[in-house]
């Protein structure tokens, strides 16, 4: 466990879209809640349900290596990421992204310090 300051200090020098490898550690309930993926920071990232397949079996398994991007860092400690290969992202994406948070190609390079918090739904929408 990182403390504030030292998320405060990591969180700044992170953006919006940017590219990590990682490697998936843990999926608790495939299909239910999301995956923990290591990627080389003190903090541990989190690929929310509603970024993946719709199906468990389509979800990176654990020890799986591949790329990701930031999606959101907030007051938790953790970075929320989103998968870069389209095998594990949801397949409609871009319309998930045209409902739930319509600012993210604006938001792709800016540090994630300076963002405004995600509107109801931007962050952690409802599964839909």
């Amino acid at each position: 466990m990182v403390t504030d300051a030292e998320w405060a200090r990591t969180r700044s020098g992170l953006c919006f879209g940017q590219d990590f490898e990682g490697t998936v550690v843990k999926v608790p309930r495939p299909g239910a809640i999301g995956i923990f993926v290591d990627i080389g920071l003190e903090v541990g990232g989190f690929v929310d349900v509603v970024m993946l397949p719709k199906h468990g079996d389509a979800w990176p398994a654990e020890g799986t290596v591949t790329a990701f991007e930031i999606w959101w860092a907030d007051s938790r400690h953790q970075i929320r990421l989103k998968p870069s290969d389209p095998r594990y992202l949801r397949s409609d994406f871009p319309d998930f992204v045209r409902r739930f948070r319509p600012r993210w190609p604006s938001e792709v390079g800016r540090p994630i310090g300076e963002a405004s918090p995600p509107s109801l739904g931007e962050g952690r929408p409802a599964v839909t």
